[in-house]
């Protein structure tokens, strides 16, 4: 995993580095800077890093995360700590229910279009997944906000809270309220790659010789799914739950946008768009982490389902 930060560190800051933007003319604007003194440029490119070789950089940011400090927000001019913890507090809720939705919606739906094969639940299950898919998620955002807000006014259009409401005086009734379009949105996307997986391992297990021997031995439909299939099922599922949240948390980037929700796929854009190198590669070194960190523990969750993983692993 550390061999891994340290190859996305990489690339982010050479993606950066090549990037055509100009911080200066991003951030101050090109009639600012023509009536700036050249004392008063050359501040501001020592400020934005712009008169540092590329690679001196990229060494004292390095050193600096090996110490513990992962430098100050340029834009923010705060801590990058301290602007990711804050942005992760608002998108915590947002990806973690979206993660929980779509993995136990996209188990259910496999599973039933498993056992329903070749029917109509099959095919409409297959249908809806493929049209998903296919969707680009900030179309999907667009559409929901469209029906759900503006023609319904059922939730609200955007943020994290009411608006102009105090920060002590908002409630967690008013923060669930406004992260549901976004959650349901990135739960809807991340449903269609869990369940066709899930459906295609269903077919193969109810197509095993030993739940045939269970058919023969007059074992009902559910006992089987129960007693068989979700425990065929139950190694891909955990390896395709915990790989989707790379997609969540990509998604959660273009979601945030057209919601304006103020979590961390918002903050990566603004630091993207105004040349904010430090806090770009420090929201990029803890999403890895956490995208790291999943597939990590989808390793370990292998031996605690599959006795046969675990007593080869106690060898």
């Amino acid at each position: 995993m550390g061999l891994l930060l340290l190859g996305v560190s990489i690339v982010t800051f050479l993606l950066m580095n090549a990037s055509p933007l100009d911080p200066l003319q991003t951030n101050v604007g090109q009639a600012a800077l023509g009536t700036m003194s050249q004392e008063q440029v050359e501040r501001l490119e020592a400020y934005w890093g712009m008169d540092t070789p590329p690679l001196e950089r990229y060494a004292e940011w390095l050193k600096g995360l090996l110490c513990g400090d992962m430098g100050t927000s340029l834009l923010y001019r705060q801590p990058v700590a301290a602007v990711i913890w804050q942005r992760l507090s608002s998108s915590l809720l947002l990806l973690l229910s979206a993660w929980i939705i779509s993995g136990v919606l996209g188990l259910l739906l496999g599973v039933a279009a498993g056992v329903w094969r070749g029917r109509r639940p099959d095919k409409l299950i297959r249908g809806w997944c493929l049209l998903i898919s296919s969707t680009p998620a900030f179309w999907l955002a667009i559409l929901l906000l469209l029906v759900f807000s503006v023609w319904l006014g059922w939730l609200p259009a955007g943020l994290s809270v009411p608006i102009g409401m105090e920060s002590s005086l908002v409630t967690a009734g008013d923060r669930l309220q406004h992260a549901i379009l976004p959650a349901v949105t990135l739960s809807i996307t991340g449903v269609s790659n869990i369940a066709l997986h899930t459906r295609e391992k269903m077919v193969d297990v109810l197509e095993s010789d030993y739940v045939l021997f269970a058919r023969a031995r007059g074992e009902s439909m559910s006992s089987i799914v129960w007693r068989h299939g979700l425990r065929g099922v139950s190694l891909p599922a955990i390896t395709l739950q915990f790989g989707s949240v790379s997609e969540i948390i990509g998604g959660s980037v273009l979601v945030e946008q057209v919601f304006s929700y103020p979590g961390l796929g918002q903050a990566a854009v603004t630091a993207g768009l105004g040349s904010d190198l430090p806090l770009l590669m420090g929201i990029t070194l803890i999403t890895s982490a956490i995208v790291f960190g999943g597939n990590l523990a989808a390793d370990l969750l292998y031996g605690a389902v599959d006795p046969k993983i675990r007593r080869r692993a106690a060898k």
